[in-house]
């Protein structure tokens, strides 16, 4: 697996302006915003996103104030989405920490997740660019249709790879498409740079989604949710979307009524997912995320190569590689 590690040491110094400038976004005289500000930010997860506003930026200029700004702004309304996401999910874990839901409640949770919203926005007007407040924007708007779209197609039992391509484009790979947007509108570049980097950022965030998507069917504590979470949610994803279509395997008939339950039981769960197993969902979810990134590398040959081009493939590769 390609180590993130190595590509964060790359630009390491771009990153510590990074925790600078989020660090002195987020300060606030209140003691108590204060307090779950600083311990949330102790959890600093990957950083993918940022990563891709910097790589971005050196692929098609050099990095300035005005990339880290953007960076932040679109790093803090990631963070926002998933406290938010917390709340609504009644999550007790993140990155194997504490949500700030469980540890403090609800009514602050949501609170600090739109202090958050507001420190990006405040970010992202500060680089006088606004194609980058719009890009910010227009990503809000999206990540907030794409969870709609998702929950109108588990209470209608939506079983369609097309709608589950649409609901991920929009709640999961918009973010990376604004990444680079962003990171190309700080420093200038032509909309033929921006446009093959916009695409491939949303075919890496849809194998990101897929990815996530292929956690659920197995047990490991570090992700953070139970097995068969997105199931208890009603969301059929990939793997099973897939498997349901297998008309020739004489249960899928009883999988797919079973599928379309409002309510599963622990063993209902396990018995699809054991069904999505057994039909090759996770070996079609793999092959899709190899198709995927394979379209995605192609769109990076439009660039010369480089430390920069090489560390978004790389990119590429740990996230469909990554084992959480």
């Amino acid at each position: 697996m390609k180590d993130l590690h190595a590509i964060q040491s790359n630009i390491a110094p771009e990153l510590e302006e990074l925790h600078q400038k989020i660090g002195a976004a987020l300060h606030s005289s209140n003691p108590l915003m204060g307090s779950v500000v600083e311990g949330y930010l102790k959890s600093k997860g990957k950083l993918i996103r940022p990563i891709l506003v910097i790589l971005t930026a050196k692929l098609l200029g050099e990095v300035t104030p005005k990339v880290i700004s953007a960076a932040a702004a679109v790093e803090m309304l990631h963070n926002a989405s998933l406290i938010h996401d917390d709340v609504v999910d009644e999550s007790k874990l993140r990155r194997g920490r504490a949500t700030i839901n469980s540890v403090w409640d609800n009514h602050i949770a949501v609170l600090v997740g739109d202090f958050f919203v507001s420190s990006a926005l405040q970010q992202a007007i500060s680089t006088g660019d606004i194609r980058i407040v719009g890009s910010l924007a227009n990503l809000g708007r999206l990540l907030s249709v794409g969870e709609i779209d998702q929950i109108y197609n588990a209470r209608s039992h939506k079983l369609d790879e097309k709608a589950y391509f649409e609901v991920i484009s929009r709640k999961t790979a918009s973010l990376f498409v604004s990444c680079v947007e962003m990171g190309g509108y700080a420093v200038g570049a032509d909309e033929k740079d921006i446009a093959p980097m916009r695409r491939f950022a949303e075919l890496l965030g849809l194998c990101f989604q897929i990815k996530d998507d292929v956690f659920d069917y197995f047990s490991d504590e570090k992700i953070g949710k139970p097995t068969g979470n997105a199931l208890r949610e009603g969301k059929i994803t990939l793997p099973l979307l897939y498997a349901l279509t297998r008309r020739e395997m004489p249960e899928t008939q009883r999988m797919v009524e079973l599928s379309a339950k409002e309510e599963l039981s622990t063993e209902e769960i396990n018995t699809l997912i054991e069904f999505a197993k057994s039909a090759g969902g996770i070996d079609y979810a793999y092959d899709t995320m190899t198709r995927l990134g394979a379209q995605a590398l192609e769109m990076l040959e439009a660039f010369p190569a480089s430390d920069h081009r090489q560390s978004l493939a790389d990119i590429l590769s740990f996230i469909i590689e990554r084992d959480r």
